[in-house]
């Protein structure tokens, strides 16, 4: 019988704001001094998380897609050239650049792959930490490009004071950055496209600038506030690449939570907080803070318990 709950390892990631949480909070094995991102759940050419367990240890999840095929992922994938989803954590000891993503069209136009929606679950945030998500205002092309130039661009964005548990949907389009002292989890689409426009003026190991894309940028950002209507209940998020919910078990009056992997789609649990085990049918897997699974579409039965704070993330039914 083939493996049906896969357990991953990440792709690392280390940038010049990366801190050490999730090398000594979240067990990542990282050889390095600080760690940016870990992408937990990762089919791309830039990096893909590694498989330890059943029949597939040891393979990467690119490798085990191209075995096994699209059944794994489900009828409400079918649509999707590639893996739909990348799933991250994100620890930024020092502000991350403001940056802004493009759609779909603009991205498969001038970069060849897919824009990017996301979202970000905040697992932590030291005291006064923000974000910045969209604008305060509407603004015009050129007033956009002249406050990049001139360094006022914060001036326009909105501050979001954020604290755990927070949920901040960001489609393609928004302008926004992840402030010093936050800790996150993200869901996006599989794309790695982010177009930097402003970067506090640093440089890395060599004294370089990082590179800016104002010009993209510029193309691609929406020049008014979002909307605030963005609440999808019972969903934390949905949109028509992912869908993620939450879990909450306390281990004592609420200790167990089944469900069913349907062919509709497979389903991603990625551990926040807690320890315990997760099962399909006879098969069963002990996890711990920042451990990451795939169980693939048709599955059957599931369970979880134990004491587990989790997001779930499946592609939803009716694209």
């Amino acid at each position: 019988m083939s493996t049906s709950i896969l357990k991953l390892a990440p792709a690392c990631k280390n940038y010049i704001w990366g801190g050490r949480r999730l090398i000594e909070d979240f067990n990542i094995n990282f050889d390095g001094k600080t760690l940016a991102e870990a992408w937990v759940l990762a089919a791309h050419k830039d990096g893909a998380s590694i498989i330890t367990n059943g029949d597939y240890a040891g393979k990467n999840f690119c490798e085990y897609l191209g075995e096994v095929g699209g059944d794994v992922l489900g009828e409400n994938c079918r649509n999707f050239k590639d893996f739909p989803i990348l799933i991250k954590f994100i620890d930024a000891q020092d502000n991350l650049s403001i940056q802004v993503h493009p759609s779909d069209d603009y991205a498969l136009k001038v970069e060849g792959q897919l824009g990017k929606h996301e979202m970000w679950y905040i697992l932590d945030a030291a005291p006064n930490s923000f974000i910045y998500h969209g604008l305060n205002r509407t603004v015009s092309k050129k007033e956009f490009a002249e406050r990049i130039k001139a360094g006022t661009l914060t001036e326009i964005l909105r501050k979001v004071y954020v604290k755990r548990g927070d949920c901040v949907f960001i489609p393609a389009g928004t302008i926004h950055s992840v402030g010093a002292g936050v800790l996150l989890a993200e869901i996006q689409q599989n794309s790695n496209v982010s177009y930097r426009i402003f970067d506090y003026g640093r440089v890395d190991a060599n004294g370089k600038a990082r590179q800016l894309h104002i010009d993209k940028a510029v193309d691609v950002a929406n020049l008014s506030p979002i909307k605030q209507d963005e609440k999808k209940y019972p969903h934390l998020v949905t949109c028509d690449y992912f869908t993620v919910d939450k879990i909450n078990l306390n281990g004592k009056f609420f200790s167990r939570l089944e469900g069913t992997v349907t062919a509709e789609s497979f389903l991603s649990i990625l551990i926040l907080d807690g320890q315990g085990k997760i099962s399909v049918d006879e098969e069963e897997l002990s996890f711990r803070r920042g451990d990451s699974f795939f169980i693939p579409a048709n599955s059957r039965k599931w369970a979880i318990t134990g004491f587990v704070d989790a997001l779930a993330t499946t592609v939803r039914l009716g694209r």
